[in-house]
């Protein structure tokens, strides 16, 4: 979406605005969490300081129905700009006579972006998903920076690679751990395997 709003060339500031969505992937994954996990805290973060201005309860965002949607709102703030850049970057190889055309033809800017623009950014489509796929299976700064906010929910087998951590530093279960990694390392080839195979095919 915000990178169809950046190509529609109706944005104003755009330039600006492509920076500002790109800026948090510059930020690290260790201080993103820790900045996050200081917003996140009912009793000296942001969450408590809004909960005691307006005297409102809003339920601790670590908890345990919330900490996995948490982590996934750091994550998502950290890469929307990566993945922007990809989808604007093949949006620009597009011909701009195509959406001449579709527009004396009558079409909406809804039409275009569903008949013209989706599918000439498939090949990226597939790229970001492939590329969020990895990153999901190597997700570990973030909960193991949240994981002394929150040692009750955020275990040690949050994550697969939290768990060949813990596994390897804390339990010294070398064997254990590698096989782990290698487990996790073959599952997330065919996982991406897969998902590129079936993105060809739709494109072609």
């Amino acid at each position: 979406m915000v990178a169809l709003a950046i190509d529609s060339g109706r944005l104003y500031g755009k330039s600006f605005f492509r920076i500002s969505i790109f800026m948090p992937y510059a930020v690290p994954a260790v201080v993103a969490a820790l900045m996050w996990g200081f917003m996140y805290g009912t009793r000296f973060g942001l969450i408590g300081n809004i909960n005691d201005a307006f005297g409102t309860s809003i339920p601790d965002p670590i908890s345990s129905g919330f900490v996995l949607a948490a982590i996934g709102n750091i994550v998502t703030w950290e890469f929307v700009g990566y993945n922007m850049l990809i989808f604007f970057a093949a949006l620009r190889t597009v011909p701009h006579s195509l959406y001449e055309a579709a527009e004396i033809d009558g079409a909406g800017q809804w039409r275009i972006i569903s008949a013209i623009k989706l599918p000439a950014i498939r090949g990226a489509l597939v790229i970001a998903t492939i590329f969020s796929i990895i990153g999901s299976f190597q997700l570990f700064n973030e909960p193991s920076i949240l994981q002394s906010l929150s040692p009750n929910y955020i275990t040690t087998y949050f994550t697969p690679n939290l768990y060949a951590y813990s596994l390897s530093f804390s339990g010294q279960q070398y064997n254990y751990a590698a096989t782990i990694a290698i487990i996790m390392g073959v599952l997330t080839m065919l996982v991406a395997y897969v998902v590129q195979l079936r993105g060809m095919r739709k494109e072609v």
